[in-house]
């Protein structure tokens, strides 16, 4: 791993999104050199299903040596953002290197992504990136070595990484033009540049995206705080960079990764952006032994067997009137592949399962293999994942896909 220099010692840091994940592994990373970090981000309260907050960071940003200003930012809030500002101006007498980190994901295609969400991404990935560097640019232009950095991906413009979500990746690539518009713009006086992981990297939005499975297959957020790190030590000359952690490291003499993995030794999922099709992604994963989380489904003709049928015996026997009351939903699922067949789970009214069309009608229409039905039931792959896979086609209400996996969660120890 990457030692700290202590070249960031008096330095402030403006991190959006810092109460968990890589935001706050950057900022852990910069307070062990004794820099101020300011926390901004909304989880002031203790969520019952994402660990952290603005004030837990800070404690563990001071623990480290660091000194932390927690402030409650929705970064779609210009006076939030304002007032952060002013408060980390005051407390710490300027800004240095500001890291656009808070970022939202919604990963449906065009007629399953509702506007609300649409504008939930732009508003979070795009405005809030530009908001925040736009307020806090003057500051950092009173700085010695000012930094901008973006947690986005190289401007791939790959038909593949647009057709199964193209409002996500409107709103991520948003950030990756704010990188090529103000290195340019601010060439000279700040760094701009964005950071984006060569692999998976665990954090609590990868779990729910993958499963707790796909840990195995992912980098920890350290790799990217020290990658973060690297970057903050250039001088201000570089800048317009689209930085793959890896890279920066092996620059560094950074020659052992396996520090960084999970599990030390397993394939590693490549990310989100780069050069690899989906396709072969998968077909990397399964010659290494791994689980793909990128793959097409076949569709191939067979009939309807033992397994389907298993599944929903296994469906039946968890289903209660809580899981009925918090889904309130009606599914279908139209299989292909070697037990094909048409079934539906009734979540709303009767509490009904198993094959042939549901009662009433269905609020959401999930087409799949056979063979992926299977594996998302026993827990081996989350809704979210097949579907941004292609593994899944869904017409009707995305969110009911989402909140099937708790019925899921209480299957895997009967399957």
């Amino acid at each position: 791993m990457l030692q700290n220099t202590g070249k960031l010692a008096g330095c402030t840091l403006f991190i959006t999104g810092a109460s968990r994940g890589i935001g706050k592994a950057i900022a852990l990373k910069a307070a062990k050199d004794g820099a101020n970090v300011v926390i901004a981000a909304k989880t002031a309260q203790a969520h019952p299903k994402l660990p952290g907050t603005i004030y837990t960071a800070a404690e563990e940003i001071e623990a480290v040596g660091g000194k932390a200003l927690p402030c409650i930012v929705d970064v779609r809030d210009e006076a939030q953002i304002s007032d952060a500002v002013e408060k980390a101006v005051q407390k710490f007498g300027g800004i240095d290197i500001l890291v656009n980190n808070a970022s939202a994901i919604n990963l449906t295609g065009t007629l399953e992504t509702s506007m609300k969400k649409v504008d939930l991404m732009l508003g979070i990935n795009l405005r809030g990136t530009y908001l925040t560097s736009k307020l806090c640019i003057p500051h950092l232009l009173k700085s010695k070595n000012p930094h901008i950095l973006n947690l986005s991906p190289p401007l791939n413009l790959n038909p593949i990484w647009f057709k199964n979500h193209t409002a996500y990746t409107m709103a991520k690539y948003g950030m990756s033009m704010c990188v090529l518009g103000m290195a340019e713009e601010f060439r000279g006086s700040i760094a701009v540049n964005a950071l984006w992981p060569k692999t998976a990297i665990q954090t609590a939005a990868m779990d729910m995206l993958g499963g707790s499975d796909i840990g195995k297959q992912c980098r920890n957020v350290e790799i990217m705080a020290d990658a973060a790190y690297a970057i903050f030590n250039q001088p201000s000359s570089y800048t317009g960079h689209f930085v793959i952690d890896e890279d920066i490291l092996k620059k560094e003499g950074i020659k052992d990764f396996d520090v960084y993995a999970i599990q030390p030794g397993h394939p590693l999922l490549p990310d989100f952006f780069l050069d690899e099709a989906p396709e072969d992604l998968a077909k990397y994963m399964e010659d290494h032994g791994a689980t793909p989380a990128f793959q097409k489904g076949k569709a191939s003709e067979g009939n309807l067997g033992g397994p389907i049928a298993d599944t929903f015996k296994a469906i039946k026997g968890v289903l209660n009137p809580d899981v009925i009351k918090t889904t309130q939903g009606v599914y279908k699922f139209d299989l292909t592949g070697e037990h094909p067949g048409v079934w539906h789970i009734d979540l709303k009214e009767t509490g009904s399962a198993g094959s042939g069309e549901p009662p009433i009608k269905a609020d959401v229409v999930m087409s799949m293999d056979s063979a992926d039905f299977i594996k998302m039931f026993t827990g081996q792959m989350k809704p979210t994942m097949a579907f941004m896979s292609g593994k899944l086609k869904i017409k009707g209400d995305m969110t009911l896909a989402i909140k099937m996996e708790k019925m899921m969660a209480l299957m895997k120890p009967k399957l």
